[in-house]
């Protein structure tokens, strides 16, 4: 274990919340096989269930069974003991207290996990898939989370190391034969292995994207002026009667957000208030929210109306938007324009640079040509996802490509050996990042704590 870690004894429920047939306190650290004896009133055996009484002195508080597993045969790496009792929280509390005054103390959230990861039972994006696989929505983003907890993610990312690794050792050893160092690096094929690698990096980053938006789900901003159908719209979408629809502009003046899944793609629709002025205080508080939500959106669906629609119109909307994004760190959200109530009217032709679709909310009709386009802008498909990863991962993995294009480009443009060896170096401290081998103790304060207590 590192000194990042207390070493020291730590419970928690690893069930959920409220009431259930069975539930679980875990146990982790120095002594719990003897703290946890004191509890159970009887002698524990490696990796073997035994039925006991859960104790505090005298006091029976339940009965169960009692998991010892040794050290470092075990979650954590460290003795860990699972009691497993009745799902009451009442009970479960009281576990708790019990074991805290014989020594322990509550875990924090991820704890577990975090142990686990720095006593070398999981890298970090393995420790990362374990809540992944919690909070999935979809069968695919299961698998693709075991697949990405069992190593497979991991394993690409440490082959993109290991190459690259190879490919510095060539090139430190080019730098001490200044005279010769060129021919050195052609005869080793340098060139080829880099333009290999930097192939590698876009596959695995086409991957990593598809993971992301499995595990982390769409974005999408339902915005546009009042009265142009955006409720309708998310109501349709939803196949739920999720958003009150009147006649009354302003009608929706706070967020309003529904879960869905397109194709297993999980996507977030949130309806936003209309853009419009207003003397009405409520109203400019949402106002103001639904501009905050469109600069978190991966993809905003202007929704415009068919009646007194203009390609010019549109295209203003659409700048103003654009103009809102300017200065935003990261990149804009993706816009598309939603021609609603085409029941009503024909949809007037608009500029094929503007990426629209036309639906009517009401009748459903070309609401499946919007899903395929969603779907497309996000650049996902329904393939078999091999593995899921997070927005850090793919980040991650286009700084280490374009530290690996930039070392292409500097051998090839004559820069210097020693700039490619130090941009190579620079690209596998951004791959380390991903499994943990470079990790900042804050970045794994972040990545924790976003884990459930008790996992």
């Amino acid at each position: 274990m590192t000194d990042a870690v207390d070493q020291d004894l730590i419970c928690a429920i690893a069930t959920p919340p409220g009431q259930g047939g069975i539930g679980i306190v875990r146990l982790s650290g120095p002594g719990a096989k003897r703290v946890a004896e004191k509890i159970c009133a009887r002698g524990l055996v490696s990796r073997k269930a035994v039925y006991c009484e859960f104790k505090n002195a005298a006091e029976r508080l339940d009965d169960g069974v009692a998991l010892w597993f040794p050290a470092p045969n075990s979650f954590t790496g460290e003795e860990v003991v699972e009691l497993q009792g009745h799902g009451g929280p009442v009970v479960q509390q009281q576990i708790l207290n019990a074991l805290c005054s014989l020594g322990a103390r509550l875990a924090k959230p991820g704890e577990f996990s975090e142990r686990a990861f720095h006593n070398g039972k999981l890298d970090l994006a393995q420790a990362e898939a374990v809540a992944d696989l919690i909070s999935s929505t979809s069968i695919a983003a299961a698998r693709a989370a075991v697949n990405t907890l069992r190593g497979d993610f991991s394993n690409k990312v440490n082959d993109l190391i290991e190459r690259i690794t190879t490919l510095r050792v060539q090139v430190e050893a080019a730098i001490d034969f200044p005279d010769e160092e060129l021919e050195i690096l052609e005869q080793a094929g340098v060139v080829e292995a880099l333009k290999a690698i930097v192939q590698a990096h876009k596959d695995i980053i086409e991957s990593a994207n598809q993971g992301r938006l499995l595990s982390s789900g769409l974005q999408v901003a339902l915005i546009g002026a009042p009265n142009v159908g955006k409720s309708s719209l998310l109501n349709a979408l939803a196949g739920e009667e999720a958003a009150i629809v009147t006649d009354i502009p302003g009608t929706t003046r706070d967020l309003l957000k529904v879960d869905l899944l397109i194709n297993n793609l999980p996507i977030r629709l949130v309806d936003t208030a209309g853009l419009r002025d207003s003397e009405d205080t409520i109203e400019q508080q949402g106002v103001a929210r639904a501009r905050a939500q469109i600069a978190q959106a991966d993809i905003v669906l202007l929704v415009v109306a068919v009646p007194e629609l203009t390609d010019s119109g549109v295209k203003e909307q659409i700048q103003e938007l654009r103009e809102q994004f300017s200065g935003a760190q990261g990149p804009p959200p993706e816009i598309l324009v939603v021609v609603n109530k085409t029941d009503l009217a024909a949809p007037p032709d608009l500029d094929q640079r503007v990426n629209h679709a036309a639906v009517s909310a009401r009748t459903g009709e070309g609401l499946t040509e919007l899903k395929s386009k969603l779907q497309k802008l996000a650049g996902y498909t329904d393939d078999a996802t091999e593995f899921s990863a997070r927005a850090r991962h793919v980040d991650a993995l286009k700084a280490a490509a374009a530290q690996v294009d930039a070392s292409l480009l500097a051998l090839q443009g004559g820069l210097g050996v020693e700039l490619v060896a130090e941009e190579l170096s620079l690209a596998q401290r951004y791959l380390g990042r991903i499994t943990g081998d470079v990790s900042a103790d804050d970045l794994l304060g972040r990545i924790f704590s976003e884990f459930c207590i008790g996992k």
